[in-house]
């Protein structure tokens, strides 16, 4: 057997993994944000386009970031269920994101801006993909609503302060130090995913080395799964907790593939997995959550120098009282999904936001005025962030829940590595298109019919998203919701 690689027992910690996909998808959020506030100075300044057109290359260019996040995520998650370690395509999506941001930083022209926030998209499609995968590899779907609740909310603080550093960053010492900061994150980011080992490939050497696994954490997910026992005898306290997570003998009836499939879903087999509606309502639970982000960005700024005068910095500060509550409550509803299930988090969740998106409106009506609108306005705020926590991880971890079932049922139809990476292609793809719709639904429906009416909108999609969780999400309803899995 070869020799260990150097600091195994750390590298290949489930902390320390779980801490290297956090810091990925940070990296991307950040780099995201943190060019947004300088893209219109860049146009001016140095491209020296017209006024009246910075305006429309701005959305081209943010749009060329949506699009490409879009269309590269499922052929990651293909690349990725294809070879034999997520590492290496892990590091090829941080190679694309070095490359757009050295040319940001040095691009003369439209065409190469354009080409960079391309390269970005690709970037966030692969990490994305990539990144949950290696997730769910490292802690098994029975911790992974806490995990991706509680990650979601530390990154967005990434989306959070990106915008108002960048322009602080541009205001104060030009492009030099918003590239730097830049760099010095890629950096840190680079060297973390360069010293990952993963769980399987930790495994190949002296288990003496690798850390056991302690509070759900297992070497593998998928050979965690295969060495369970399913005999009374070898049957154990964790497993009775735990028999709500295994398929019984009618569940694996209905999860069995019977039909030979044809030569698009051999190419693609996670398409089989789509026949289940639950996978389906999982993924347009991560479609109106990435809406509501979206919603939330692109209107805040405008609402708040509209009814406040406040300037862009000022501005950015309103979104602490919508992203304080979100990094609160996100891990604790990421446990409350592990251990409740997820029809009780989106019922919950969805459900909530219907009130505090409707009463967004209530600064804008008048019926206080200075200070206590303001004080208003972040109250609404903060309750929207709480909402947002809630439906951090329903979606994913029901679509997770499904595609593990179908896997289960099925043993080597996904292959060696299992669909994982081409479900979280298809999640990234669905929560990229809301990250795009969001936005431009949000700012259209404002300009047409009010920013009220706009939350009334949104709050009303919220309730059908509920009401659609009730009678899918998890399986049927069921009234005893606190023990439906």
């Amino acid at each position: 057997m070869t020799s260990a690689p150097w600091l195994l027992h750390w590298r290949s910690n489930t902390v320390f993994i779980i801490a290297t996909v956090a810091i990925g998808l940070f990296t991307d959020l950040f780099l995201y944000g943190l060019v947004v506030p300088v893209l219109p100075f860049m146009l001016r300044n140095r491209l020296s386009i017209p006024e009246h057109e910075i305006q429309s290359h701005v959305s081209n260019l943010l749009a060329a970031y949506a699009g490409a996040s879009v269309v590269s995520s499922v052929p990651a998650g293909w690349i990725a269920d294809r070879t034999s370690s997520r590492q290496a395509p892990f590091l090829c999506g941080l190679t694309a994101l070095l490359a757009a941001t050295i040319m940001l930083a040095l691009g003369q022209s439209l065409l190469v801006l354009f080409v960079a926030r391309v390269l970005q998209g690709i970037s966030a499609g692969v990490v994305w993909t990539i990144g949950f995968a290696m997730v769910l590899d490292t802690v098994g779907s029975e911790n992974l609503g806490k995990v991706i609740g509680s990650m979601f909310s530390l990154i967005s603080v990434g989306g959070l302060m990106a915008p108002v550093i960048g322009g602080v960053l541009y205001e104060k010492t030009g492009y030099a130090g918003v590239f730097g900061v830049a760099a010095g994150v890629l950096g840190l980011d680079f060297l973390m995913r360069l010293l990952v080992v993963e769980k399987k490939t930790a495994a190949k050497y002296n288990v003496d080395q690798v850390p056991h696994s302690q509070d759900g954490e297992q070497d593998s997910h998928r050979d965690h799964e295969a060495t369970q026992s399913d005999s009374v005898e070898d049957a154990t306290e964790h497993d009775a907790l735990l028999h709500n997570k295994k398929l019984k003998d009618g569940d694996i009836e209905s999860y069995k593939i019977r039909h030979e499939p044809n030569r698009i879903v051999r190419a693609l087999p996670i398409l089989v997995c789509f026949r289940s509606p639950r996978l389906c309502v999982g993924m347009f639970l991560s479609f109106v959550q990435a809406s509501l982000l979206g919603l939330f960005d692109a209107t805040i700024p405008t609402q708040a120098q509209s009814l406040f005068g406040f300037t862009a910095l000022h501005a950015g500060l309103l979104f602490v009282a919508l992203y304080v509550p979100y990094l609160i409550s996100g891990p604790l509803a990421g446990w409350a999904v592990d251990r409740y299930g997820t029809k009780l988090a989106a019922i919950v969740g969805f459900g909530s936001l219907v009130p505090s998106l409707i009463l967004l409106r209530l600064p804008s009506e008048d019926l206080l005025s200075g200070t206590s609108n303001v004080i208003v306005y972040c109250a609404m705020l903060a309750l929207n962030g709480v909402g947002l926590g809630i439906i951090g991880s329903p979606g994913v971890v029901e679509a997770s829940d499904v595609v593990e079932k179908f896997d289960k049922a099925n043993p080597g139809f996904f292959g060696d590595n299992g669909p994982y990476a081409q479900l979280y292609g298809f999640n990234s793809l669905f929560f990229c298109t809301g990250l795009t719709v969001g936005p431009v639904a949000a700012g259209a429906l404002r300009d047409g019919i009010g920013y009220g009416n706009m939350t009334l909108v949104f709050g009303l999609i919220s309730a059908f998203t509920a009401v659609l969780s009730f009678f899918i999400i998890g399986g049927g309803p069921r009234w005893n919701l606190v023990r439906q899995r």
